[in-house]
């Protein structure tokens, strides 16, 4: 079973259909007993970086996520669920994250030539062989949503970047966690291949 952690804001439903679809079962929930038994565990998200971190400490999630990734079970972060997994983002203010993977997150230089949010199809590098990535070709295109992107202490976590303007960090994997700035569940026929690939992978 997968779990994915409704703490009241994100594409929850379009990520449980994806994961349906390629035949893996998945329930949304925010009941720290189903995500400690659940197999894997995925934190989605949309929306500002302060206020979902405001809504995982309001239903008592924060610790029900540390348990999970210490467990080693395998844990997917999509889109702001990445972002969450670092230390503090500049989005709005400062605001502590979860400090899993340490980092920052930092908001897109404007470029007259960019649009931000960098809205739109864009190709994925893989730079590293990941769980996440079997059978996907690198330079394949991912449906993004973002204004802010990753920026890891620790380069080897990097599992592929995307150019917008200049490179940035669009998808890592440290131990049993893969994360990805990208939304699968968007990008149409390698979206769900990915998500096939996360329900099948054991960490």
């Amino acid at each position: 079973m997968i779990a994915i952690i409704d703490y009241g804001m994100g594409n929850l439903r379009s990520v449980w259909k994806a994961f349906e679809s390629v035949g893996h079962q998945a329930l949304v929930t925010r009941d720290p007993a189903a995500i400690t038994s659940a197999g894997h565990v995925v934190l989605p998200g949309v929306g500002a970086f302060g206020d979902c971190m405001a809504n995982l400490e309001r239903f008592d999630l924060v610790e029900p996520i540390r348990s999970a990734v210490q467990s080693g079970k395998p844990f997917l972060g999509i889109c702001l669920g990445l972002q969450l997994l670092f230390t503090e983002s500049e989005e709005f203010g400062a605001h502590k994250g979860l400090n899993i993977i340490p980092g920052q997150v930092k908001r897109f230089v404007p470029d007259p030539a960019l649009k931000i949010p960098h809205m739109g199809w864009n190709q994925v590098n893989v730079e590293r062989p990941c769980p996440l990535f079997a059978d996907i070709v690198s330079g394949s295109d991912w449906y993004f949503v973002h204004s802010y992107f990753v920026q890891p202490v620790d380069p080897m976590v990097t599992a592929a970047t995307t150019i917008y303007g200049t490179p940035f960090v669009s998808a890592v994997w440290k131990d049993n966690i893969v994360a990805c700035q990208f939304h699968p569940e968007k990008s149409q026929s390698v979206g769900l291949r990915l998500m096939k690939n996360f329900g099948a992978w054991h960490a």
